[in-house]
C-alpha cells in the first residue's frame, strides 16, 4: 500500500510555506501527497500582500473529490482563515472518519502578517481542536488560543499545553522556536506523559515554512504507520536538518525557506 497524506491549508505563492511546503515534505519523506486548498495567498519571503478565501462549498467539493477516491492515511491541517471554511473541514473529517489529524493552528506568518481572522479563533477552538490527534502551536499561537501571555519557561509551556489538551485534542506539541536559549525545545504533551525534544538552535534567517513543514512531516510519519511519539521525533529531526541546510538555498530577499530536499540536492557549489 502507498502511504497517502492530505494537506488542507492555504497556498503560498512563494513556495516556502503552506500547501507547497507540505507537498514538498510529503515527497521528501516518501509519502504521496494530495491537497485541499482552503485559501490563496499572495506571498513571498518578505510577507503576505493578499489573502483570497476559497468558498466553503468548494473546499467541501475538494474534500469529497479526494477522500472519496484516495485511501487517506493521515491529514495535516494548516491555514483556515474563515469560520465557515473551518466548519466545512470539520464536517469533512467526520464524513470520512479521519482520526490521524495533525492540526497546525496557523495564525501569523513568519513575516508577522496575520493569517487567521479573529472571529475564526473561537470556531477553531470549539469545532476543530477536538477532532485532532495532535495540535502543534508555537508559543504565540498557544497564547492566542488560551487568551493569555506567551509562555516564557518550559514549565509554563507544559502548563499551557495541558490547558490545550482540555480543549479536546488528544496530544499537544508545544513548539519552543520563539523562546530563547541555545536549544530549541519542544514539549510533546499527552494525557499521561510529557516528552522533551531538544535540538541545537540554528542561527539563520531562513525559517519560512518551518511550522508547516514540521506538522506535515508528523502527518507523513503517521501515514506510514509510525506511533505518534516516533512520528514527532522523526519530524523534529527532519526539520532541524532542513533548517540547518537552509542557507544553501538563495531564495528571495526576506526570510527564505527551509531546505526540504537537503538530503538529495546536496550543498550548492557557487
Amino acid at each position: 500500500m502507498t502511504a497517502i497524506a492530505v494537506t488542507i491549508a492555504g497556498s503560498d505563492s512563494g513556495g516556502g510555506a503552506g500547501i507547497q511546503a507540505d507537498l514538498k515534505t510529503f515527497s521528501a519523506l516518501g509519502v504521496y501527497g494530495a491537497s485541499v486548498i482552503a485559501a490563496l495567498t499572495a506571498q513571498n519571503t518578505k510577507g503576505v500582500t493578499g489573502i483570497h478565501d476559497v468558498p466553503p462549498s468548494f473546499v467541501t467539493a475538494q474534500i469529497d473529490a479526494v477522500f472519496s477516491d484516495l485511501a487517506v492515511n493521515a491529514v495535516k491541517i494548516g491555514m483556515l482563515s474563515h469560520p465557515d471554511v473551518i466548519a466545512a473541514v470539520a464536517d469533512g473529517l467526520d464524513r470520512y472518519r479521519q482520526n490521524k489529524v495533525v492540526l497546525d493552528p496557523v495564525m501569523v506568518a513568519a513575516s508577522g502578517d496575520r493569517l487567521l481572522a479573529a472571529e475564526a479563533v473561537d470556531v477553531l477552538r470549539r469545532v476543530l481542536i477536538p477532532k485532532a490527534m495532535l495540535i502543534t502551536p508555537n508559543l504565540p499561537e498557544a497564547a492566542a488560543l488560551l487568551e493569555t501571555a506567551m509562555a516564557q519557561t518550559e514549565s509554563e509551556m507544559q502548563e499551557q499545553g495541558e490547558k490545550l489538551l482540555a480543549l479536546g485534542a488528544k496530544a499537544v506539541l508545544m513548539k519552543g522556536g520563539h523562546a530563547a536559549g541555545a536549544e530549541s525545545v519542544d514539549l510533546l504533551i499527552e494525557p499521561h506523559s510529557v516528552a522533551r525534544l531538544a535540538a541545537e538552535r540554528i542561527d539563520t534567517a531562513n525559517t519560512h515554512g518551518t511550522g508547516c513543514t514540521l506538522s506535515s512531516a508528523i502527518a507523513a510519519g503517521l501515514a506510514k504507520g509510525l506511533p505518534l511519539a516516533e512520528a514527532v521525533r522523526e519530524a523534529k529531526a527532519y526539520v532541524t536538518a532542513a533548517i540547518a541546510a537552509s542557507d544553501q538555498l538563495k531564495i528571495g530577499h526576506g526570510h527564505g525557506p527551509v531546505h526540504h530536499f537537503h538530503h538529495w540536492w546536496g550543498e550548492r557549489k557557487d
